[in-house]
């Protein structure tokens, strides 16, 4: 079709719809950028808010709570496999049941004389 829009140098410009209509681009949208502006001077102003309410209270740091005790449960020992990517806990002073390979690495600090032979 001469002299359509959808043919020449700017067809690439030109984005067909299943009713023919010409759309544009999302994320173009004057408002949809004043939107997303918005949010983002929003969120760094609250993070200056909490960011003076720390300094104001003496509180340091990033506002988590305390960090759960990770590792093996009190008197157990944990172990690690690299095979088999995988972590046990046994009771002390014994090795995890064997098998092949067995490249069980004891992962809880304990004396060298008190880690059973493999």
């Amino acid at each position: 079709m001469p002299g359509s829009v959808y043919d020449g140098a700017h067809a690439h410009c030109v984005s067909r719809t299943g009713g023919g209509g010409l759309m544009a681009r999302k994320g173009f949208y004057g408002f949809e950028r004043r939107r997303k502006a918005d949010q983002q001077k929003a969120k760094q102003e609250a993070k200056r808010q909490r960011k003076t309410e720390r300094e104001e209270s003496g509180a340091v740091g990033p506002e988590m709570g305390e960090a759960p005790d990770t590792g093996a449960p009190s008197g157990m020992w944990e172990w690690f496999s690299p095979s088999r990517t995988r972590t046990v806990t046994t009771p002390p002073k014994m090795r995890p049941e064997p098998g092949e390979p067995n490249d069980w690495m004891l992962l809880t600090d304990v004396p060298p004389e008190d880690v059973p032979p493999a």
